[in-house]
């Protein structure tokens, strides 16, 4: 790895993002998409379930995590291929809202490269600020996101 595209703020001039909706990240190669105790509660009452039907039926846990389950092909259960939407937009977890603005993908600017080749909106749209950046790293839930 380049050791000059990595430093702690390669991004200090800020960043182009716009979400175009193409569903690339909800499909493809697979991944955990990690959800908290507050997320499970607004998901399984999006869908009108119980919240422990609702972890039965749509995660598993990783160690001490909850993950959202993904189809054979490693779409999110939650993605509509058909529409290529998600399903359950108005409340998806932390995680997909953060999108592309991860720590493992702000780390290098090589990561962000890297998933601009998956992402047509990285690099389009509207601006965010370094300072906006730092606000959306701080929420981010965990480090290996």
């Amino acid at each position: 790895m380049n050791s000059t595209l990595c430093n702690e703020h390669w991004w200090s001039e800020g960043l182009y993002f716009s979400c175009l909706g193409c569903g690339r990240c909800c499909r493809g190669e697979p991944g955990c998409v990690w959800i908290t105790e507050d997320e499970i509660k607004k998901i399984a009452e999006f869908f009108s379930l119980k919240e422990r039907e609702f972890l039965s039926k749509y995660t598993y846990r990783i160690d001490e995590r909850v993950t959202l389950r993904e189809k054979r092909n490693g779409e999110c259960v939650f993605y509509d291929s058909e529409s290529n939407r998600c399903t359950i937009y108005k409340v998806r977890p932390l995680q997909c809202r953060l999108f592309p603005f991860w720590p493992s993908l702000m780390a290098c600017k090589e990561n962000w490269e890297r998933e601009k080749l998956r992402c047509p909106g990285i690099g389009e749209g509207e601006y965010h600020s370094a300072q906006k950046i730092e606000k959306l790293l701080a929420h981010a839930p965990y480090e290996d996101l």
